[in-house]
């Protein structure tokens, strides 16, 4: 036996902070309407009724920066998109969360070798928490990539700063 044994009452329930807030915020997450090419026909059929990403609390797509805290980066970035994508990432609130989905997002693609307009990896503007490779990822890797992303949140403290 511990030494809380016995000292609450039967309905109170003993957590931490940390775990309390990361298990909200993970289980709220708000993604940002967000896509760039064929990636994005996925990323539309995750959020839809077959695969439903609003079991797992993130089904609210938004439309505006201001009121999501994930961005899903779906589809080929150019260097003509590059500053757009920066701004709008900029102007999400903190914590903020960047998934990069498909092999043109996460390297260059097919366009890798030859495209002198392909931003080889969006990892170069922005700071990426989760990458999806395939081409294009199906939606069960949105999914299984979005669980990871919840994995990470959980292990988050707000004593740091996230780097």
């Amino acid at each position: 036996m511990g030494w809380l044994h016995n000292r609450f009452e039967e309905n109170v329930i003993v957590t931490s902070v940390d775990w309390a807030l990361n298990w909200a915020r993970s289980n709220s997450i708000w993604p940002m309407t967000f896509g760039l090419a064929c990636c994005a026909i996925e990323m539309m059929a995750a959020g839809a009724s077959r695969f439903d990403l609003d079991r797992f609390g993130a089904g609210a797509f938004r439309a505006t920066p201001r009121q999501s805290d994930l961005m899903i980066i779906a589809g080929t970035v150019t260097f003509k998109m590059a500053s757009r994508i920066r701004r709008l990432f900029n102007q999400m609130p903190d914590p903020k969360y960047v998934i990069a989905m498909g092999a043109c997002t996460c390297g260059g693609g097919p366009y890798f070798k030859y495209g002198y307009h392909v931003v080889k990896g969006v990892d170069l503007i922005v700071p990426v928490d989760v990458f999806i490779p395939g081409c294009p990822p199906r939606p069960e890797s949105l999914i299984e990539g979005l669980m990871r992303l919840q994995d990470k949140m959980m292990k988050e403290s707000i004593a740091k700063k996230r780097s």
